[in-house]
């Protein structure tokens, strides 16, 4: 007797469970410097990303600017000098 009530609720939940709407999990947009519909690299494992990948396949480097110049060193001449 509990067998037919268990398998009774479990068809009961399963066909109500179809029945559910569904909704649709909104998409974030992607990060500045990518394009839509592309996926983050992190090539090296340092938890920052890297770049991105195509929908081809294909890998684009985010481009980092070099370090400015380091300040010129002081001169012999002055005061002290």
């Amino acid at each position: 007797m509990q067998i037919r009530t268990i398998m009774l609720a479990a068809v009961g939940g399963l066909a109500l469970a179809g029945c559910a709407a569904k909704e649709e999990a909104a998409v974030a947009p992607p990060p500045p410097g990518s394009v839509p519909g592309s996926t983050a690299a992190d090539r090296d494992g340092d938890g920052i990303v890297d770049g991105y990948y195509t929908s081809d396949g294909i890998y684009h480097p985010y481009y980092t600017p070099p370090p400015p110049p380091p300040p010129p060193a002081p001169t012999g001449t002055g005061e002290r000098g």
